[in-house]
């Protein structure tokens, strides 16, 4: 749904696809965070709590928003998208991933949270809602499975940084003790893909409902994540000065060959 981490993943409905926040300084990791002072927040069963139970709750408001049971998998494509769902929920959690502020956060940043949170909620729930009531929507189940391939290339994409990182993964803006810049393998293209996996993974929750809402509500993401995406950028400069000035001087931001 969309890594529904929403703050915790959205990450996954988009969070199984979702987890949900989005990750720390991306782009960055490589020592992490002592092991010590994050076990308290990636254990298996904290990764159990957030993912597991937040996003089978937010598929439950999904089905009943869309009519209930009968009428949610009364369509083979959303059959397959909480086939996709529960994949991703499975890889968010063996990826790892934790919420430490490390030696050094900017907490001013932490509205973001919040408001993805929000447009998370109103995504999980408006545009099943909406193909159920015909308001705004894209005919053709051509559009649904369009919309479930997107879903699982973006919570792919969104997961990918995690498995990286592992462990090290912050979902917060926080220099973390022994950070280190991660620029091969797909950092060396963009600097943030987990943000591009979020983007892309709510965009394909939406048009698995055929909707134009949910098209509408992946494109409000896009303010805040660039909020977020400042954030750290000014953070990891501050950290690691010309190192990163030269690392972002050869790549770009979230699309590749485009921004």
């Amino acid at each position: 749904m969309i890594e529904l981490h929403a703050t915790l993943e959205i990450r996954q409905l988009h969070a199984c696809a979702v987890r949900e926040d989005g990750g720390g300084p991306e782009g960055v990791l490589t020592t992490g965070h002592g092991r010590a002072q994050n076990r308290g927040m990636s254990t298996l069963p904290m990764r159990l709590l957030l993912v597991v139970v937040f996003s089978g709750l937010f598929l439950a408001l999904a089905v009943a928003a869309r009519g209930g049971i009968g009428a949610f998998f009364s369509r083979p494509a959303l059959i397959g998208l909480t086939v996709v769902l529960i994949a991703l929920c499975a890889a968010a959690l063996a990826a790892g991933g934790n919420l430490s502020p490390g030696v050094r956060e900017d907490t001013s940043n932490r509205w973001v949270i919040a408001v993805f949170g929000v447009i998370t909620l109103l995504l999980v729930f408006l545009p099943p809602w909406s193909d159920r009531k015909g308001i705004w929507i894209i005919d053709g189940d051509a559009i649904r499975w369009l919309g479930v391939a997107l879903f699982a290339a973006g919570g792919a994409l969104r997961l990918w940084p995690v498995f990286v990182l592992g462990d090290r993964f912050s979902g917060l803006v926080a220099i973390q003790p022994g950070h280190q810049l991660v620029t091969s393998g797909v950092y060396g293209v963009i600097r943030h893909p987990s943000y591009l996996g979020l983007l892309i993974s709510s965009l394909g929750w939406g048009l698995a409902f055929r909707s134009g809402i949910g098209v509408l509500l992946a494109a409000l993401l896009v303010p805040p994540l660039l909020a977020r995406i400042k954030a750290e950028e000014r953070l990891l400069q501050s950290q690691f000065g010309a190192e990163y000035d030269a690392y972002r001087a050869r790549t770009l931001r979230l699309i590749p060959g485009l921004y």
